[in-house]
């Protein structure tokens, strides 16, 4: 298995500082990262804000978060970012035909036995890889927003992803501490997003067709199910009532929910009229810039109480 102790981050967003944060908790990793857009000193500010908030929790101290920073270097050119990196996380726009470019890049700028990863969301890792000569170094590495606090990421085995190549990116996660789960086969939305958009896509239904509205539906979710998942999650819940009964209620039940293939007409009308959530100050409700601030500070201090008990 090949040793990782240099890790590159093309990409420095929200995502790509987040990532970059993740492998610097690490001593044994050091992290360069580049953007084509933005300045490093405003992916480190970023990257700060969130140490910052952690320390205050009490989760690291001053020298701690200092010694994390310290792992952390930004680069204003990609060839020198990526020569010596053992790993390479790729974070930029979720566009196929960019993504497919830079791994051709990075191909001809990085050691032959460097690994190479993409942080899509949803795309292909097959045709992330489909202009690189070496496909079995190129795996999908799906972190959750936000990545330094999310623990899963999800680990896509490409069609010519080697199992050397997995097995090591799953070692290399492990050693900064997150979640990573094999995903065997490189479909559209891997594991956790076809999860997620199958509820979604029945939430919305149940709106359209005026079955409750969008806050009640939150509701719904938050005060039943939604309290259980952290420690039964649906295959073992289903093993738990048992398969009979699983059986009995599918058989009933699956025949009335929203199937359709299609995204739903009431989501691109909202869409196609500028209703556009947070970023509009209405969607499915309506949202005053208190409440948005309000929301994403609840789900921040939720996610850290959960995973560090401060």
């Amino acid at each position: 298995m090949t040793e990782i102790k240099k890790i590159a981050v093309i990409g420095g967003g929200m995502m790509g500082s987040g990532i970059a944060q993740v492998f610097a908790y690490c001593e044994d990793f050091s992290i360069n990262i580049y953007d084509s857009f933005i300045p490093g000193k405003d992916i480190l500010d970023r990257i700060k804000v969130n140490l910052d908030l952690l320390k205050s929790k009490g989760i690291y101290t001053d020298s701690e978060t200092t010694e994390i920073l310290s792992r952390i270097s930004t680069c204003d050119q990609m060839d020198k970012a990526v020569a010596k990196a053992d790993f390479v996380v790729e974070c930029i726009p979720e566009d196929m035909n960019l993504k497919q470019k830079l791994f051709a890049d990075l191909e001809s700028l990085c050691k032959p036995e460097t690994i190479f990863a993409t942080n899509t969301s949803v795309m292909s890792i097959t045709g992330i890889a489909s202009l690189t000569i070496d496909k079995s170094r190129v795996v999908g590495t799906h972190f959750w927003n936000p990545p330094y606090l999310i623990p899963l990421v999800e680990v896509v085995k490409g069609n010519e992803t080697s199992i050397e190549t997995m097995e090591t990116t799953m070692a290399v996660l492990k050693k900064a501490g997150k979640h990573p789960i094999w995903v065997n086969k490189d479909v559209p939305g891997f594991v956790a997003n076809r999860l997620q958009h199958a509820l979604w896509r029945e939430a919305i239904s149940i709106v359209e067709n005026d079955i409750a509205d969008a806050a009640t539906v939150d509701e719904a979710v938050k005060l039943s199910f939604g309290l259980r998942l952290p420690i039964l999650g649906p295959m073992e819940n289903a093993d738990m009532v048992g398969t009979d009964l699983t059986l009995s209620i599918h058989n009933y039940i699956l025949k009335h929910l929203e199937s359709s293939s299609e995204a739903s007409p009431l989501l691109r009308t909202k869409v196609d009229t500028g209703e556009l959530g947070f970023k509009s100050g209405k969607g499915f409700q309506e949202w005053t810039p208190e409440q948005i601030a309000n929301s994403r500070k609840q789900l921040t201090e939720y996610l850290i109480k959960v995973i560090y008990n401060k």
